[in-house]
């Protein structure tokens, strides 16, 4: 029976579906560290984790007969995809199952922040009645400057216009703009000119302190600052100075640098004795919606990856998308991008005069991978002569 690893609370569909198709399934509500990754995998074939867990390459290294990982979440930077790939384990995410969920706490953060909303509670919590127009605004006719223009800023960019703002955004690449959207063709553009600034940029490392000293200076007198993608790309010494200064107006953080491992645990940061600011604890995708799409999403990637060797929307490996298999087996032969791969697949086949119902072939950089349907299982030799092929790095016989 194969074994499924789930980490990290994931959404229950996800158990149940696995269970339902056969697996056995261990579920677990923390984060691993390391070593503990290493001893909980041992005879897992397929691994669910969310942002937390680390797959690292002394985890690959360690359990070479993973399978799979299926990362619950947008963010796959907590695995090391280049290596994965190279030792044959598929990595899936959820790209946009939980879009909207950000996107609505972004706009809520907009306007509890240009309402001074988190001023005004924590006054009166302590017990005294502000009641003033002083700082507070709406968000109509104000200007929200969008870092990065993805799944997240683009659709946050059609709900700020319905809220009647204008939006600007700056990305890296050639987007095109939703609505009236304007692009930026230089982020200093975009910080001098926008009310409320807001980062929705990926999680690769040359990201790492994209957003710091230099980026919080250019923005305008009074702007907001948000940051709900990842905790490494925001320098929060320098958003504090900046808003003790007074030259920020209020902030919203919801992604840390370094973060707990388990809800629950204790947590502490500079910025938590700001006036007008809103903390949450990384919970940006967080919504009960989210969730079960997200679980419905990688899970249905991971079981068509196992059943079928589908790697449609795979991070690391070619992505080929596979239906059911036609014939008696189906032979998933993933290796390094070499010349005459393919040829040297139909060469072994053909020695056993085996018909080859259907075949599909997908590189991506140094990855190759053919999936060969054929109308009668392969000798064991022939299997063998398949796996001992120069550049094989893992093969998969379904039938």
């Amino acid at each position: 029976m194969p074994k499924a690893l789930l980490l990290e609370n994931i959404h229950p569909f996800a158990a149940e579906s696995l269970r339902d198709h056969g697996f056995e399934v261990e579920t677990r509500k923390g984060a691993l560290s390391q070593d503990e990754l290493i001893d909980a995998l041992e005879g897992v074939d397929l691994l669910g984790i969310r942002s937390k867990t680390n797959v690292t390459q002394a985890v690959i290294d360690a359990r070479p007969e993973l399978n799979a990982v299926g990362c619950f979440c947008i963010g796959t930077n907590q695995v090391d995809l280049e290596y994965a790939g190279k030792r044959g384990i598929a990595v899936f995410n959820a790209p946009y199952s939980n879009t909207r969920s950000v996107v609505e706490l972004v706009i809520a953060d907009i306007i509890c922040l240009l309402r001074r909303i988190p001023a005004h509670t924590h006054h009166m919590k302590h017990g005294m009645w502000d009641k003033t127009a002083s700082g507070s605004h709406e968000v109509r006719g104000k200007t929200l400057g969008i870092i990065g223009y993805g799944n997240i800023g683009s659709q946050l960019s059609v709900l700020a216009e319905a809220l009647g703002m204008r939006v600007i955004f700056y990305d890296l690449d050639e987007k095109l703009a939703m609505g009236n959207a304007k692009r930026m063709r230089n982020l200093n553009d975009l910080l001098e000119q926008a009310d409320a600034v807001t980062l929705h940029v990926d999680g690769r490392k040359s990201n790492t302190g994209f957003f710091g000293e230099e980026q919080f200076a250019h923005m305008k007198q009074d702007a907001i600052f948000i940051n709900l993608s990842r905790g490494f790309i925001a320098d929060l010494d320098a958003l504090k100075r900046h808003l003790q200064s007074g030259h920020l107006s209020g902030a919203a953080v919801d992604v840390f640098p370094v973060e707990p491992k388990s809800s629950g645990d204790p947590f502490t940061t500079s910025l938590a004795d700001e006036d007008n600011m809103i903390l949450t604890p990384h919970i940006g995708g967080s919504t009960l919606e989210a969730q079960e799409a997200i679980g419905h999403f990688v899970t249905q990637r991971l079981e068509d990856y196992w059943f079928k060797g589908s790697t449609m929307l795979s991070v690391n490996l070619p992505q080929i998308t596979l239906s059911d298999y036609r014939g008696a087996a189906r032979i998933a032969h993933l290796h390094d991008n070499l010349p005459g791969v393919l040829a040297r697949v139909n060469q072994v086949l053909g020695s056993e005069n085996i018909n080859i119902t259907a075949q599909s072939l997908g590189t991506e950089g140094e990855i190759g991978y053919v999936v060969t349907d054929v109308a009668q299982v392969p000798s064991e030799s022939a299997l063998e002569a398949l796996r001992n092929l120069e550049g094989t790095i893992r093969m998969k016989v379904m039938k």
